[in-house]
């Protein structure tokens, strides 16, 4: 467990949870000002792909850099409801609530919290985040993929995410989240890729709650 709390703990230097986010110079990203029109649509296009999104389930796997993986389950919400639901060999959970990030260590009976406004992963979460502002479009090889890297180069303690999209048709705006890369300010690397994306279905607010480990050492529910 050692290796995964580190993954989500936050270090006093960082102002969220380090596996959506990452602490790096503000330097490694190219202000979105010296875009060209074909990039910041090609951005647009992502970003309402990511609005289109009522709700979604999908299969998650988080591999950090030395190759360890663990999986589980995400939930999404708009606007701003996430919920990582892990396998049953780690005792973790984050979710938001369209607010803040919370961490619940059932381990540890720890929960922590953080803004959503202070993080990069605003970008999936907040529907008014201006990603034009804070996101890079990265060039790929393949014509069918979207590489985005989100930063606020004047706040580079939020850190940099890459998100990365696949045309889908049928998927909501005709892309798909397929992966996202983050980069901590020790240059730990961690990845959580999806699959097997659900749309549409019915996801009652309850999901996003949690059991407050202070009070009980019951397993989420």
């Amino acid at each position: 467990m050692t290796a995964f709390r580190s993954i989500f703990a936050r270090p006093l230097t960082l102002a969220i949870a380090s596996a959506l986010v990452a602490a790096v110079p503000a330097t490694l990203a190219a202000p979105a000002s010296a875009q060209t029109a074909s990039e910041i649509a090609q951005l647009d296009r992502a970003v309402a792909a990511l609005r289109a999104i009522s709700t979604l389930k999908a299969d998650f796997t988080q591999t950090d850099r030395s190759g360890q993986a663990i999986r589980g389950e995400l939930t999404l919400k708009n606007p701003g409801r996430i919920r990582f639901e892990y396998g049953d060999d780690t005792n973790l959970l984050v979710v938001s609530d369209g607010r803040a990030l919370t961490l619940i260590d059932y381990d540890v009976q720890q929960v922590e919290r953080w803004p959503i406004s202070n993080s990069p992963l605003g970008a999936l979460l907040d529907p008014d985040r201006d990603v034009r502002r804070y996101g890079t479009l990265i060039p790929t090889s393949n014509p069918n993929v979207i590489s985005i890297e989100v930063s606020d180069s004047e706040r580079p303690e939020f850190g940099r995410i890459r998100l990365i999209f696949l045309n889908s048709a049928s998927a909501p705006g005709g892309m798909e989240l397929v992966s996202w890369v983050a980069l901590d300010s020790q240059n730990t690397r961690t990845t959580i890729r999806l699959t097997n994306h659900r749309y549409g279905m019915n996801v009652p607010n309850s999901t996003f709650r949690f059991r407050d480990p202070r009070r009980t050492t019951r397993r989420p529910g």
